[in-house]
């Protein structure tokens, strides 16, 4: 009965954040001036990343067992691997667009990219823009790579939750849940940018989110033997967070604006942190 309970939980907090954040997205977000608009969700992505790094999966690390030192390599290393493997990813689209130029230039003449049949004219533009601008979007993978980590051990920390009292579980899921949902938020923005794509972006960071059920499951029947490891767990998870937030996300807002788009990306800075640091205190309170 445990079991199930932990995995509809996992489920609710993993998935479910996912599709919540996605829902308010859809709701709240448009282009139009005065209202909430890319800049805005780049803003509170960027803030909700390094809030969830420092203010919750960092903290929850080093009270664990493990030595600073060692969790401040693993952070080091980890950060390092997440730039490792953007330069690989940025390898491999560069390989596949200077492959795709080479075959428009002998099709087409040197003219424009010519549409198929029924493709509409805007969707070839993107792709191609895409293509041209792979080198620009960093984070696809890498948040996805993190994003896995991070719900793995909230799925452990759930299961672990569960295990102690069914009452304490249920809270800890709805903490995962809410803070789950502004970061994911922030996810389904870079996943957009880097895809093309909002379906895939969906599908993706929902994979990503459903390994918050693995977690649980080998949590319950693994929970003595990965206690140990959990704080190394939640470091990978944190520094792949700063560097999708600090790489990506920042680098993007760094544009010249005016005071009150200043203010307003600031602002929104700013509820990211906030909207994470009161979900990790409420579950720590917990």
């Amino acid at each position: 009965m445990t079991l199930v309970a932990i995995i509809l939980a996992t489920l609710g907090a993993g998935i479910g954040s996912v599709w919540v954040a996605a829902l308010l997205m859809r709701v709240g977000v448009n282009s139009g001036r005065g209202g909430l608009n890319a800049q805005h969700l780049l803003s509170l992505a960027a803030g909700a990343l390094l809030a969830t790094a420092f203010m919750h999966l960092l903290p929850e690390a080093f009270e664990g067992s493990a030595g600073a030192h060692a969790l401040f390599a693993t952070l080091l290393v980890g950060v390092v691997f997440f730039f490792l493997l953007d330069k690989a990813e940025l390898w491999h689209h560069g390989h596949e667009h200077g492959q795709g130029h080479e075959h428009h230039a002998h099709a087409d003449h040197g003219h424009a990219h010519a549409h198929a049949p029924g493709e509409d004219p805007g969707h070839a533009h993107d792709h191609g823009h895409a293509h041209a601008h792979a080198g620009v979007q960093a984070g696809g993978w890498t948040l996805i790579t993190g994003d896995s980590v991070h719900c793995f051990g909230d799925g452990i920390l759930i299961a672990s939750a569960f295990v102690a009292d069914v009452r304490l579980g249920l809270v800890a899921a709805l903490a995962v849940l809410a803070h789950e949902v502004p970061h994911h938020m922030g996810d389904l923005v870079v996943m957009r940018q880097a895809s093309g794509n909002r379906r895939l972006a969906l599908l993706k960071v929902s994979l990503a989110g459903a390994v918050t059920t693995l977690g649980g499951v080998v949590g319950f029947y693994l929970l003595e033997p990965l206690q140990d490891w959990l704080p190394y767990f939640l470091t990978v998870a944190s520094s792949s967070f700063i560097y999708v937030a600090l790489a990506d996300l920042i680098p993007q807002l760094q544009k010249r604006l005016t005071a009150r788009q200043t203010a307003a990306q600031i602002a929104w800075l700013a509820l990211g942190i906030g909207l994470v640091t009161a979900a990790s205190g409420l579950a720590h309170t917990h």
